[in-house]
């Protein structure tokens, strides 16, 4: 007679400064896409929850917002959110740019993880891009300023050294209840994914003037009787200039974003969606309690 193994259930937060890699890491661990990415730093504003199963471990990971220095009210209910994650989770996994090395904001965030007393693990990512023989010493480096519990030399997109990493968080994963049902990838409503899809094709779309300048709110979604969706978003930017900028020469740049969102959440929610979008300028929305709340943020005033 066989007994199964008891199962697990635990949180990770995913931290690190901006343009780590976690969000691409997170996407990669759970195998489908949970999280938005860009090239652009703090693509990531809230914190989102993906659920990665392995054997009889659900593993919670906590992808948080790059941890930077704020300036508006708005990045520091970002940086306020990443700090979250890291407290409300069993442990963290510190996600360091291999490229960029020990850079200050890294620095910075390891000093304050050091005077926690959870466990912190180290994911040294883009290790593809920078030449082997340089990996060991960066590593040494790190853990002179944090002992870390352990340490994964990983490409998030490359998906290198990810299964072994995969495994070992489910080892660390404590005895316990899912927290979540087996097929559920993400906590993500429906609606703010809508908004998030939105937001990632500004981020590729356009350039500095626009993206950490707009947000995007889901104002509607209809289901209808074909089993598809009518959504509405708003965006909402600081400037006339930006929505200018946004809808493009005859409206030729936020049909194209329409298009490519539209036909990513057909995609991810395998049904017809039919998106409809909306600009518009609304000076110092990135101050505004209201719209800080609405992206799922606490607001840290």
């Amino acid at each position: 007679m066989t007994t199964e193994a008891p199962t697990r259930c635990g949180f990770v937060a995913i931290l690190g400064a901006p343009n780590a890699g976690k969000s691409t890491l997170v996407n990669a661990l759970a195998g489908t896409k949970v999280t938005i990415v860009s090239p652009k730093p703090q693509t990531t504003r809230f914190r989102i929850r993906a659920v990665v199963m392995e054997g009889p471990a659900q593993i919670v990971l906590v992808d948080t917002p790059g941890i930077f220095a704020p300036r508006r009210r708005l990045d520091r209910a970002m940086v306020s959110a990443a700090w979250g994650g890291a407290k409300d989770a069993d442990f963290a996994l510190m996600v360091v740019d291999a490229k960029s090395g020990l850079t200050e904001p890294v620095r910075a965030i390891l000093e304050k993880l050091a005077q926690q007393s959870r466990p912190v693990w180290l994911a040294l990512n883009k290790v593809d891009l920078i030449p082997r023989e340089k990996l060991l010493p960066l590593s040494a480096e790190l853990h002179t300023l944090l002992p870390f519990a352990e340490t994964f030399m990983i490409s998030a997109e490359k998906s290198q050294g990810l299964d072994r990493l995969k495994a070992k968080l489910a080892e660390a994963m404590p005895e316990g209840p899912w927290h979540f049902p087996e097929d559920e990838l993400s906590d993500l409503p429906n609606r703010m994914l809508a908004a998030e899809v939105v937001r990632e094709q500004i981020l590729r779309q356009t350039h500095e003037e626009v993206p950490h300048h707009a947000t995007v709110e889901t104002e509607q979604w209809l289901e209808r009787p074909d089993g598809g969706a009518r959504v509405e978003c708003t965006i909402y930017v600081t400037r006339a200039t930006q929505k200018a900028i946004l809808i493009g020469d005859g409206g030729a740049r936020i049909r194209e974003i329409g298009k490519r969102a539209r036909l990513e959440l057909t995609q991810l929610l395998e049904r017809p969606i039919h998106l409809f979008l909306n600009v518009k300028d609304r000076p110092g929305w990135d101050e505004e309690r209201g719209r800080i709340r609405a992206l799922g943020l606490e607001d840290e005033g």
